[in-house]
């Protein structure tokens, strides 16, 4: 039984690997890769498409709890995966009513996706093991952002223009990503409550199975009531409204590093003929340190209000740090230029060494900021820790969904003004929740 479990935490840590490192790439590349289109009747924009699918996504979490109950979390993750693969192939023969479409049905496929992943993880998990399979999920997942960029940079390097041929072998080489991590859902085994359930199914008849899924809905729709009224009853607690400006700025920040701050590498002409292999590494150095932040904070840090006040002011003076240098080293239009090339000079020399060196501390500062917002949440709110998280990702998705569209419309500075102000206020706000009561100041209020 410890075997299979392992198995198929391994297994969906491989199929997120595949399929994450087909989006996240895609992500990362994708306004580049729309600038550079010769098409003349394609008028879609990578910002609003990455807009479209965290809004359609922090929506749809509100109903993919019950979805899954109902067909289950490995047909929800297999047909996720269909929906992430038909997003990646649109960009080998791009048309703008199928590439806004898809944004729409990946939005839902997401929320279908990570619901399914948590509940699938818990029923292969044990207290002993939670902990365990959750840090090799992880470890897998963020490899995600390494292999996808690892292709764009050496594929692009060199290179001012991408070709029609070049942007069909990326896209095809993430497709057949995105393709295997799907099929990975489909050699996922059964749990120990699966085969239970199954074996007293045996032998009913289509009538009394149909009674069984009106019954799952009808069990998923009461509990989705339930679950949404807690939702609402937090939703009026000090902790998760102090809190939410810290959850708005995680949403800002997470669209600057994984769609906007790769298009603006790729902008700058001062990087010349390196700077579209350039967005291939900033997104491996990004997911480098992501990587050393979630292992140091996440795996190495305790439940000490100390360390998680430490580690959020780490990641407020990390992001700033970031944020001063991109405005000195990255021209202001870079994010909104029509061509595929900056116009504007900015206030130092562009320097590769410090563009790469903020994408590792926006990374780090990401992980500062999500490992301990993951943390908090789950202690204050221990039996209620679903409804809390669920209300940390609406409020990050639709803060991500706002800044994907106005990305394309704000200088730079302007953004990065934006993040600097959400940002410490933000980390204000964290700073006041550790203080209240010693977690415990909500507990009344229920």
């Amino acid at each position: 039984m410890a075997d299979r479990r392992t198995y198929n935490v391994v297994i969906l840590g491989l199929g997120f690997l595949f399929i994450f490192t087909a989006f996240t790439t895609c992500g990362n590349v994708e306004q580049t890769v729309v600038k550079s289109l010769g098409n003349s009747t394609f008028t879609g924009s990578g910002y609003h498409s990455l807009g479209i699918i965290y809004g359609v996504f922090s929506f749809s979490n509100l109903l993919a709890p019950t979805a899954v109950k109902v067909i289950g979390a490995k047909v929800s993750m297999f047909l996720s995966g269909l929906l992430y693969s038909g997003y990646i192939a649109v960009f080998i023969i791009p048309s703008t009513w199928s590439f806004y479409l898809t944004s729409v049905l990946i939005g839902i496929g997401a929320a279908l996706l990570w619901t399914a992943q948590g509940e699938f993880l818990v029923e292969n998990s044990e207290a002993s093991t939670i902990n365990r399979n959750t840090g090799m999920f992880w470890a897998l997942l963020q490899c995600s952002m390494l292999f996808g960029n690892l292709y764009i940079y050496l594929d692009w390097n060199g290179k001012t223009d991408i070709s029609e041929s070049s942007r069909r072998n990326i896209f095809l080489f993430l497709l057949v990503a995105s393709v295997l991590g799907t099929l990975c859902f489909l050699v996922l085994r059964k749990s120990h409550n699966e085969e239970e359930m199954l074996s007293e199914e045996e032998g009913q008849s289509l009538l009394s199975a149909r009674t069984m899924y009106k019954s799952r809905a009808n069990s998923a729709l009461q509990d989705a009531k339930s679950e949404f009224k807690t939702i609402l009853q937090l939703l009026k607690t000090k902790t998760i409204l102090l809190l939410s400006p810290c959850m708005a700025y995680s949403g800002l920040e997470l669209a600057f590093y994984s769609g906007v701050y790769g298009t603006c590498i790729g902008a700058t002409t001062h990087f010349g003929e390196a700077a579209k292999g350039l967005i291939g590494i900033s997104g491996i150095v990004v997911g480098a340190g992501e990587i050393v932040g979630g292992g140091l904070f996440g795996l190495l840090c305790k439940n000490s209000r100390f360390r998680r006040t430490s580690v959020v002011f780490l990641g407020m003076v990390v992001h700033f740090i970031a944020s001063y240098l991109i405005f000195l080293n990255i021209p202001a239009d870079a994010p909104i230029v029509l061509e595929t090339t900056t116009q504007q000079n900015p206030y130092l020399n562009p320097s590769v060494s410090i563009a790469l060196l903020c994408s590792f501390l926006l990374g780090l500062g990401d992980s500062c900021f999500n490992t301990q917002l993951y943390s908090i949440l789950g202690h204050v709110y221990a039996e209620e820790s679903t409804s809390a998280f669920a209300i940390f990702k609406f409020i990050q998705s639709v803060s991500a969904a706002v800044a994907f569209f106005y990305s394309g419309y704000l200088m730079l500075m302007w953004q990065l003004l934006l993040m600097v102000i959400l940002g410490f206020t933000g980390t204000l706000c964290f700073f006041v929740v550790e203080r209240m009561q010693d977690f415990f100041v909500d507990m009344p209020e229920y």
